[in-house]
């Protein structure tokens, strides 16, 4: 398909093929009409039509007409020679000629006289004109009047259809109605003897012209009937192809344009316009004086006409193919440039002045033009114009509202965290450009500082994860060789605390390790949850059953409130006693010996339920409870309590994951943990 429409070959058969396929739509459409009109009739030969009867008798009642003219003094179409006999003789100026009647006053001979002058008006010269009038009542073709009757062989002039024929009527204007109407040419004074004659004039004329048309389109009458609809279809393929092809060259994509497709389309239009009246004007002209070299000189004028159009047509599809055909208008390049002088003006305006001086500029351009337009308010466009710039004001308020509110929606996403925003400003101007990338390089930052710190969230669970790892193995070992070393029988007592020392921390090492791995899994959300209903009064009995011990070891005291009915959350039993317990571990370690922690379980709205833990620390808190539910920050700065600092940290993790929350609160030496859960029904 590509290679056709680059075919330069098949291009140039489509624009020489294309005139003559609407050359012959035009001509059998002209067949189709011209024996609508004409062929009606059984006649064969052009002479026996109505259309020479027409014009054989507009032809002899014009003479008629002239020849009274010339009796009145009001023409001199006739030239006065004398006759034998001494009478008057009128005959007719070889220069007199009227297109209507195309050539066929060569071919037809007249005399007239005038009954009351006996003056003859005649186209012929000879000497006996009785001998003469004698051959025309016999000739072939004839037509005679004479005592207000016609003698004719003629079929649409006799007798019965004279009346009817307009060759014998005019138009009057009547002066003081100023109508028309229609009169009959008044020929009972004159005698008139006329024949047609074929042979007086020899060669090609305008008339055989004619006569041979008519006879052509007489005999072919179902030629149109075969030429029409392939000349139809052949215009239409060609059409096609062409919009199609028009364009496209060979191993180019895009349409290329020429020096002439470059010009403003006003300048090739209107000249073409120009040219096209002309040429098309001329080839009329040449069918109306219809000889064979007016006619060749019409094909010609047409050929030309089509170029003209062609070139227009070719033109005019490759501008709009590649999307130029409104710029290619020397008044829309005016209006640009125009337009881009006053854009460069108030860009200057917008980035130069201050928002003061901006809106004073701006306000008083506004009064001017809508003063302007009111002092033309008389006219119509002056409205018009008048609510269009009203609109246009609108518009630009509302654009520019419209701008800040993304500008401040942009602002409280990034409030809120929101690390992908990001503002188009290439449509926006002065100030609001320069907040818009002033929040894009803000959110960019933000985006990028996350994205760091994301990474290096990752490499710190990544390290602790592979030390953790490394770590056990080794320590596995270490285990297992002091539990061997725990069942030999050692007799020396130091060597036995010792290895109990070993164990203590070899123990204490893998609770660090895997308390490491665990949060290493719980950070990154490796967690796999099987959620169930869980009974928070039992899970809390069962587990203040187990820490009974180390609790009465710290003398404290646990003040628990929980409603007697069951509550049920949704949640990992295995998990949520890591909570607890890790909670419960807290509370051994830094709790207030002898004093009292305090449980309490609250329903919130019927669809929460609120668990509360506190106690009271042995040593100040002198540290946040952000910092503390952070991994390795413990609340003893001296460190020398057991412990890794990852027990809130992940307490609140694993809180987080099944759906939770965990929050710590601290008040002097008051440490509180509050946890949130919806209940399950």
């Amino acid at each position: 398909m590509d290679n056709l429409k680059s075919s330069k070959l098949l291009k140039m058969i489509s624009y020489i093929l294309l005139p003559i396929f609407i050359l012959l739509i035009g001509l059998s459409i002209f067949h189709f009409a011209f024996l609508e009109e004409y062929g009606n009739t059984d006649a064969t030969k052009f002479v026996d039509t109505e259309m020479f009867a027409n014009k054989y008798a507009y032809y002899i009642a014009d003479n008629i007409e002239n020849a009274k003219n010339q009796k009145n003094g009001n023409s001199r179409m006739f030239m006065q020679i004398e006759d034998l006999n001494g009478d008057k003789v009128y005959y007719l100026d070889k220069n007199y000629m009227y297109s209507y009647y195309n050539g066929i006053n060569e071919y037809v001979d007249f005399i007239i006289i005038d009954k009351e002058t006996n003056e003859i008006y005649t186209n012929i010269k000879i000497d006996d004109y009785n001998k003469e009038i004698e051959n025309m009542k016999n000739a072939p073709k004839y037509w005679n009047y004479n005592d207000g009757k016609i003698e004719t062989n003629i079929e649409y002039i006799n007798n019965n259809n004279i009346k009817f024929n307009t060759a014998f009527q005019y138009f009057v204007i009547d002066k003081e109605t100023n109508e028309t109407h229609s009169e009959t040419r008044n020929i009972e004074n004159y005698t008139v003897y006329s024949k047609y004659n074929p042979e007086k004039t020899s060669g090609l004329t305008n008339y055989k012209i004619v006569e041979g048309i008519y006879e052509f389109c007489l005999q072919n009458k179902s030629l149109p009937i075969y030429i029409l609809p392939i000349s139809i279809i052949g215009t239409f393929l060609i059409a096609v192809y062409l919009l199609c092809a028009i364009g496209h060259e060979k191993n180019q994509e895009e349409v290329k344009l020429s020096y002439l497709d470059k010009l403003p389309y006003e300048l090739i239009f209107f000249v073409g316009a120009i040219l096209l009246t002309i040429f098309a004007t001329g080839a009329l002209e040449c069918i109306n004086i219809a000889n064979y070299i007016t006619l060749i000189f019409a094909v010609l004028l047409y050929f030309i006409c089509y170029i003209i159009c062609a070139i227009v047509g070719v033109t005019t599809i490759k501008r709009i193919k590649a999307k130029s055909f409104i710029k290619s208008f020397f008044i829309y390049k005016m209006g640009s440039w125009c337009l881009s002088r006053l854009k460069k003006v108030f860009i200057t305006l917008d980035e130069k002045a201050t928002e003061n001086k901006r809106l004073f500029w701006y306000y008083l351009l506004f009064i001017i033009v809508s003063i302007m337009l009111a002092c033309l308010f008389y006219t119509g466009i002056a409205i018009i114009l008048l609510i269009g710039f009203w609109i246009w004001a609108y518009y630009r308020i509302k654009k520019y509202i419209l701008d800040q509110e993304k500008i401040k929606n942009a602002l409280k996403d990034i409030y809120e965290g929101k690390n992908d925003v990001k503002l188009d400003d290439e449509n926006l101007r002065g100030v609001l450009k320069e907040m818009a990338v002033y929040v894009n390089d803000i959110a960019s930052g933000f985006s990028n500082a996350i994205q760091e710190s994301l990474k290096s969230e990752r490499l710190k669970t990544e390290l602790i994860t592979n030390v953790s790892h490394d770590i056990k193995t080794p320590l596995t070992s270490i285990i297992n060789y002091v539990d061997l070393l725990k069942k030999e029988n050692i007799q020396d007592e130091k060597a036995r605390e010792y290895i109990e020392i070993l164990d203590q921390k070899s123990q204490r090492l893998k609770k660090l390790t895997e308390d490491l791995v665990e949060a290493s899994k719980v950070s990154s959300g490796n967690v796999k949850l099987n959620l169930e209903d869980i009974d928070i009064k039992e899970l809390f009995n069962q587990t203040i059953g187990e820490f009974k011990d180390k609790f009465e070891e710290k003398n404290l005291k646990i003040e628990t409130q929980i409603p007697k009915k069951d509550i049920k959350i949704k949640a990992d039993s295995r998990y949520l006693y890591r909570i607890i317990e890790n909670l419960f571990s807290n509370i051994t370690k830094y709790a207030l010996p002898s004093s009292r922690v305090y449980i309490d379980v609250v329903e919130k709205d019927e669809k929460f339920v609120n668990i509360s833990i506190k106690n009271i620390s042995k040593d100040k808190l002198n540290i946040s409870s952000d910092e503390l539910m952070q991994r390795f920050v413990r609340g003893d700065k001296s460190r020398y309590t057991e412990g890794s600092g990852l027990g809130l940290s992940i307490a609140k993790s694993l809180s987080e994951l099944q759906g939770g929350k965990f929050n710590i609160t601290i008040d002097g030496d008051l440490f509180k943990v509050d946890l949130e859960w919806k209940m399950s029904y």
